[in-house]
């Protein structure tokens, strides 16, 4: 079975703001995610306008990911509304989707001498 990534996409009218979701995610939102079956979780912070974080998650096959949306999201998705609403000026957006293929670098990270 393929695995799912799975990508939230939000959007800030200030910097504070934004600040304040990372904290949020940082402060238990990702764990809850990774616990709901989650493999891994990564935190991306757009380098130009607008402001945006986006954090991908990679679900280890099409039925835990499935699982996570039907049984936890709904839990999670409603405590972000109510902290981030678009009231507040944020813009969410997910998308997911089959992962075809995963490369890496053979190439040692390590800084050289």
């Amino acid at each position: 079975m393929s695995a799912i990534a799975y990508t939230v996409l939000a959007t800030f009218p200030d910097e504070p703001t934004a600040r304040e979701y990372i904290d949020w995610l940082l402060g238990g939102h990702i764990g809850a995610v990774l616990r709901g079956g989650a493999s891994s979780a990564q935190i991306i912070r757009n380098q130009s306008e607008p402001i945006q974080v986006e954090i991908r998650y990679l679900f280890p096959n099409q039925q835990v990911f499935d699982r996570y949306v039907a049984e936890v999201a709904p839990g999670l998705r409603a405590d972000g509304i109510r902290r981030f609403p678009p009231e507040r000026g944020i813009r969410m957006e997910r998308r997911s989707g089959v992962i075809l293929n995963q490369h890496q670098s053979r190439l040692d990270a390590s800084p050289s001498r």
